[in-house]
Order: C-alpha cells, then sequence, then structure tokens
C-alpha cells in the first residue's frame, strides 16, 4: 500500500538581507554588467576632470595654472584612467549584460570567476587612485617608459602603485576575457551556430581572445618593472645589461591590441543597432564576421609603429608600415557594410541611431589620419605632436564612446524598464559631436605647426594659441554633454517612459525577454533558427530561416 507523505514547504528563516548587500555579493551577470558601468562612469568624471585641468593649464603660453610636476601626474592618470578603468570596463559591463541575453543562456560560464574579475577591476582602480595620498600620482605617463620609471628618475610609491593597480585589474581583465570565450564557445541556444551569432557576439569573441593575448606580456613587463625598482633587477637598465626598448616591445605589443580590444565591442553594438533603425538586415554578415577575424590577427603584428622614430631598422619600419596600411583593409570592410546598411533604409532618426552615424563619421576621420600616420616619413615628422593625440582620440573617443553612447541609448530600456529622454539625448548628442570636434580638430593643425604633446606649457612664438584656446572650449561643451547624459540618466532612471519589453521592434534574443529580465534570464531556452530569431517569432508568415 502506497503512503504519501506531504512534503512541508521550504520557507527561508533567515532575515532579508539589504539590497546594497545584494548587489555587493551578487554574481548574476546582468548585476555585474551594470556595476562595470557604474565604476566606469565615476572614472570617466575622474579622467574628464584631469582633462579639464589639463586643458586649462595649456589656454595659452607660458600659463601657470599647474605646476609641472601636477600637469605630469594628471596626463598620466587621465590616460591610465580612460584606458583601463573606463573604456575597458564599459565594454567588459555591456558585454557581461547583453552576452548570456543574446545567445539564450542564463549566466555566464564562470559566475563566481565574473564576480572576481568585477572587484578586481575595481580594487585596481582604486589602489592606483590611492596614490593620490601617498605623496602624488604617478608621472611617468600612461605608456611608463623606461627609463623615467626606473627608481632613479621616479622616486616614491607612485610608479609602484601604478603597476599594482594595472596588474590587480588586468588579472580581473583577463579572467572575464576567459569567461567570455567559455560561454560563447559553450552555452548559444540550441541552433545558433556560429554563423547565425549576433555580431555583438562575434565582437565580443574576437575581443576576449585578443584580451588573452595582450594582456600577459604587459604584466610581464610590469613585473619585470616592479622587480626593477623594489629588488634591484636590471630588465630595463641599459648600463646593466638591461634593454629600455624592451618595455617599448612590450606594452605596445598590448597596447595596440588593446585599441582594438577597445573598438571591437563598439563595433559590435553598431552593427547591432543600425540594421534595427535602418529596417534592413546588416549589408555582408559574413564579411563583417570575416573582417573582425582579420582584423584581431593583423592587430598582433602592427605594434612596432608607436616605435617608427626610435631608429628601428629600415626592414622593420617598412613591415610595420605595410601591416598598419593592411589593417586599414577589413575596417574599411566594416565601414562600407555599414554605410550599405543604411543605404534604402527607411531609418529612423532616434538617439541611438544619431550616436552610430556620429560615429561612422569621427572613427573615419580617425582612421584617414591612422592611415596618415602608417608612412614613416610622415609619422617621424608627426611623431610626439599633436597630431598623435588628435588621431587616437578621433578612434577611441570619437569611435568608441560614440558607440558606447549609442549602446547606452539602446539597451537602458532592457536594463531598467524605461526609455531614456529623447530630446535630451539629442541635446547630449549635438554638445558632445561640437564640442568633441572643437576640442580635437584643431589638435591636428597645432600637431602640424610644431606643437609637442606630454608638455605643461609652450612657447608663444610657437603661435598655436588660439588652436589650444578652442581645444579648450571644446572640453568644456564637452561637459555640458556629460551633465546632460548624467541628468537624462538619473531622470530617466526616476521617471523615464516606461518602455516594455521590445521597444525598438528589434531582432535579437535579448528583446524576447522581459525588460529588466529576471534573474533566470529566459523561462525556457529559445531555439534559434536564423540570425534574427525575435523577426522569425514575429513574421512567421516570412521567417528568415527559409530564406538562409
Amino acid at each position: 500500500m502506497a503512503t504519501t507523505v506531504a512534503v512541508p514547504e521550504m520557507t527561508d528563516k533567515s532575515p532579508r538581507r539589504s539590497s546594497l548587500l545584494e548587489w555587493v555579493t551578487t554574481v548574476d551577470h546582468k548585476r555585474i554588467g551594470i556595476m562595470y558601468l557604474l565604476a566606469a562612469l565615476f572614472f570617466l568624471v575622474c579622467a574628464g576632470t584631469e582633462a579639464a585641468l589639463m586643458r586649462i593649464q595649456l589656454w595659452k603660453a607660458r600659463f601657470d595654472f599647474l605646476e609641472p610636476d601636477t600637469f605630469n601626474q594628471l596626463f598620466t592618470m587621465h590616460g591610465t584612467t580612460m584606458v583601463f578603468f573606463v573604456g575597458m570596463p564599459i565594454l567588459v559591463g555591456f558585454g557581461n549584460f547583453l552576452v548570456p541575453l543574446m545567445i539564450g543562456a542564463r549566466d555566464m560560464a564562470f559566475p563566481r570567476m565574473n564576480a572576481f574579475g568585477l572587484w578586481m577591476f575595481i580594487l585596481g582602480g582604486l589602489l592606483t587612485y590611492y596614490s593620490f595620498l601617498q605623496g602624488g600620482a604617478p608621472d611617468v605617463g600612461w605608456f611608463a617608459y623606461a627609463p623615467l620609471t626606473s627608481a632613479t628618475f621616479s622616486r616614491g610609491m607612485s610608479t609602484d602603485y601604478w603597476i599594482l593597480g594595472l596588474m590587480t585589474s588586468g588579472l580581473g581583465t583577463l579572467s572575464g576575457g576567459i569567461n567570455f570565450i567559455a560561454t560563447i564557445l559553450t552555452m548559444r541556444a540550441p541552433g545558433m551556430t556560429f554563423g547565425r551569432m549576433p555580431l555583438f557576439i562575434w565582437m565580443m569573441l574576437v575581443d576576449a581572445v585578443l584580451i588573452v593575448i595582450a594582456f600577459p606580456p604587459l604584466t610581464a613587463a610590469q613585473t619585470m618593472l616592479l622587480l626593477d625598482r623594489q629588488l634591484g633587477a636590471h630588465f630595463f637598465d641599459p648600463q646593466q645589461g638591461g634593454s629600455a626598448v624592451l618595455w617599448q616591445h612590450l606594452f605596445w605589443f598590448f597596447g595596440h591590441p588593446e585599441v582594438y580590444i577597445l573598438i571591437l565591442p563598439a563595433f559590435g553594438m553598431i552593427s547591432e543597432i543600425i540594421p534595427v533603425f535602418a529596417r534592413k538586415v546588416i549589408f555582408g554578415y559574413e564579411s563583417v564576421a570575416a573582417a573582425t577575424v582579420l582584423i584581431a590577427f593583423i592587430a598582433c603584428g602592427v605594434w612596432a609603429h608607436h616605435m617608427f622614430a626610435l631608429g628601428l631598422s629600415r626592414t622593420i619600419d617598412i613591415f610595420f608600415s605595410g601591416s598598419t596600411f593592411l589593417i586599414a583593409i577589413p575596417t574599411g570592410i566594416k565601414m562600407f557594410n555599414w554605410i550599405a546598411t543604411l543605404y534604402g533604409g527607411k531609418i529612423r532618426f532616434q538617439t541611438p541611431m544619431i550616436f552610430c552615424l556620429g560615429f561612422l563619421a569621427m572613427f573615419l576621420i580617425g582612421g584617414l589620419s591612422g592611415v596618415m600616420l602608417a608612412a614613416v616619413p610622415f609619422d617621424w615628422q608627426a611623431s610626439d605632436t599633436y597630431f598623435v593625440v588628435a588621431h587616437f582620440h578621433y578612434v577611441l573617443f570619437g569611435g568608441t564612446l560614440f558607440g558606447i553612447f549609442g549602446g547606452f541609448y539602446y539597451w537602458f530600456p532592457k536594463m531598467s524598464g524605461r526609455l531614456m529622454n529623447e530630446t535630451l539625448g539629442k541635446w547630449n548628442f549635438w554638445l558632445l559631436m561640437i564640442g568633441f570636434n572643437l576640442t580635437f580638430f584643431p589638435m591636428h593643425i597645432s600637431g602640424l605647426m610644431g606643437m609637442p604633446r606630454r608638455i605643461y606649457t609652450y612657447d608663444p612664438e610657437l603661435g598655436v594659441d588660439i588652436w589650444n584656446q578652442l581645444s579648450t572650449i571644446g572640453v568644456l561643451v564637452q561637459a555640458a554633454a556629460f551633465i546632460v547624459f548624467a541628468v537624462n540618466l538619473i531622470g530617466s532612471l526616476r521617471s523615464g517612459e516606461r518602455s516594455g519589453d521590445d521597444p525598438w521592434d528589434a531582432w535579437t534574443l535579448e528583446w524576447l525577454t522581459t525588460s529588466p529580465p529576471p534573474a533566470y534570464n529566459f523561462e525556457v531556452i529559445p531555439a534559434v533558427r536564423s540570425r534574427r530569431p525575435l523577426w522569425d517569432l514575429k513574421h512567421p508568415e516570412d521567417p528568415d530561416w527559409e530564406h538562409e
């Protein structure tokens, strides 16, 4: 005779944890992604303040607003912060939030490793900025060339805090890269082959591979530098058999792939946003994915173009010049793909889309100046001038940050369940566009006139006061743009219009679930039959899978 026993209901008798504690101890990829974004925005304020102070110092020749040592510290911390504590974590944050949702997974492959990466990044940032309280921040430039970083020329602990902070943050980034690779390779929804992955996922996969390749050489170089400074090793001391050039090779072997580590996720965002707002399938999906892989391959063979002025051999200069020209080809393929997607589309000029259009224009300018610098004779003339500063800001700011802003406005409804204000969004765009170009375009001219970079002042005879003043005014306009964004962000979180689950009529899996998504993402893991699974669900009479 069967006996039925009632099972007592499981109840949690433990006290309810505070909301803050839940966030701090979470392993949910969505919360971790949002915390990455919030921490990066905090560091963006720090880096922006440092940039504004530097630009005020450069307002006119022989200005004494800042002391030389203070300027060097701000210069170092601005570059370090923008690369390691703003650009990287914002893109990792978007990846954390979006990758599992876009591939139909419930979390990252290693949730605790994911949380570890977040806290290593935050700890590394705080450790680097702690140097301000220990006698001054590092003043050796974000590239930290030897022998300036030796104990002889950089006394105190500031450079050591820089090393330890970046090593700590880099450990978190490396663990994140491994996590992205494992997640994308093993946790895709049924039917999501490589040929059906969203292009953002392609970009994140290649990005993660570049992280795994590029960060170990940087960590090795920083370890050797720390041993030089603390234990009397001589890896970078030429007088003791070391090589200062070795640091440059190791650093730039990381440094140039890092450019693509920063820009590839923005490429992915653009590749998702433009088709939705043009109401067209992306033109040349296969070529965009193939160009991404080709970019990653070539990116590991161009690092010495940062060293043309060093006096390397003619053969080396020719090789790295050629590889630098070559990398423009797959990048150009992407540009034509995006433009072809726009051509003939029914374009909706909403805020995410106009930031994407701004991205295309600004990144094009940065790419053209990059091709100019790939020519060794021109590079010899322009190296260490403000022309180079203009180039990499058009690529990394005009490219990455314009793409990031587009991504913020596009995926904010998925994160919060609310839409951002369109009017403020357009104000944000135009202020940023005007301020950005007012800041950085004059640097092309001042650089060609001989304005050297990395200096705290200049002679009036150089004749570049007007160009520096325009750049300083542009920084203030950009500050206004970021204030508008902050007002929009906070106001939309508090009282923004409810977005619904899919406000853009999009096509990828993250828009299948609720906004914001539940902890488990999907009640039932969706099956994928084409590159636009939501189109298939919305249009069963004309699904994509019938045409692929």
